[in-house]
């Protein structure tokens, strides 16, 4: 049995991260910490949380085996630290950390202690997800030249948690958000990021605090010259929720035809020589995994396909892009 410890609850990510761990039966969580009020109210009335120490330092001390991030983003790296250091594996909601010191430091951590550390990437688990990795492995699609992918969210000014818009909480759009697309996109193709030509971000929607930067646009160079443009961006519609078809959109062009896919469809869209339009990429029906039961395949020594080294390159591959925003 894993012993799993929750420390923060800023984040609504961490709720289905609490609600796996509670239907595992491989998991026992045996404590808890939040150091705000009112997060600590929420979680104990919608999650049911029993909260058992007053401090992350004396929760540390316990026997636990993984400890579980959920705190607000620019408070992670330092969390992380502090577990790694006190000799537990890790598993954050993402992004792991705001900034490439705390990212060095959390990679030399994990390998001085052979601990752990792994990131909550569950749009791994989306049902289109693992049949149109079957897809690009048998070369269906030929040699990949361009992608694409958007990740438009909603901003919700004033329904989000505050803490978004507050200095060194956040830590970048593009840190936020990019790194679910990234993640994919180099597990479908085997490509990764060689170059960043250009990065920008910018406050547009947010315009009652222009210190946020609520629109980030990428473009980057991946493995054999391949083109990749990204947005991430607060600019759907609040209103719209996360419903819309641009909330996770990505379009794939290769020299046998064109895929595309997004998050809130079942379908996989198909646009191959020699067919006159457009066909449908045959659905799985095998049943999905979790991320928290990758995690712990990783901890019981099994192959995964998403483990602590993918996890911290893709980290700082965002981080790298986030860093070349700022500048």
């Amino acid at each position: 049995m894993v012993k799993i410890a929750f420390v923060g609850f800023r984040h609504p990510h961490i709720n289905t991260l609490y609600n796996f761990a509670k239907e595992n039966p491989r998991v026992e969580i045996v404590a808890a910490y939040e150091a705000d009020e009112a997060a600590r109210l929420a979680a104990t009335e919608v999650l049911g949380v029993e909260f058992t120490h007053d401090s992350l330092d004396a929760l540390l001390k316990e026997d636990i085996d993984v400890v579980a991030i959920g705190d607000y983003y620019g408070a992670r790296g330092q969390e992380i630290i502090a577990a790694l250091k006190a000799g537990k594996h890790v598993y954050s909601d993402k992004p792991l950390c705001t900034s490439l010191e705390e990212l060095d430091e959390i990679c030399r951590l994990q390998k001085e202690t052979g601990k752990l550390v792994g990131c909550m990437l569950d749009m791994r688990y989306l049902s289109w997800v693992r049949p149109m990795k079957k897809f690009f492995d048998e070369g269906k699609l030929g040699d990949i030249h361009a992608i694409s992918f958007g990740g438009q969210h909603p901003l919700m000014y004033g329904k989000r948690a505050s803490w978004y818009f507050e200095d060194g909480c956040h830590g970048g759009t593009v840190n936020d958000i990019a790194i679910h697309g990234i993640d994919l996109v180099e597990y479908f193709t085997g490509k990764k990021i060689e170059k960043i030509d250009c990065v920008k971000s910018w406050n547009a929607f947010a315009t009652e605090v222009p210190n946020f930067d609520d629109c980030a646009q990428v473009m980057a160079t991946l493995t054999g010259g391949t083109g990749l443009m990204v947005d991430v961006s607060y600019a759907a519609p609040t209103s719209c929720g996360y419903v819309s078809p641009y909330y996770w959109r990505f379009t794939f062009w290769g020299t046998k035809g064109v895929l595309e896919c997004n998050y809130n469809s079942e379908d996989v869209r198909l646009w191959l020589e020699g067919n006159e339009g457009e066909v449908l990429l045959e659905k799985d029906t095998d049943p999905i995994t979790n991320c928290l039961d990758v995690f712990l395949n990783e901890l019981e020594g099994k192959p995964v396909e998403i483990d602590c080294d993918w996890t911290l390159r893709v980290c700082r591959e965002v981080l790298e892009l986030q860093a070349a925003a700022k500048r």
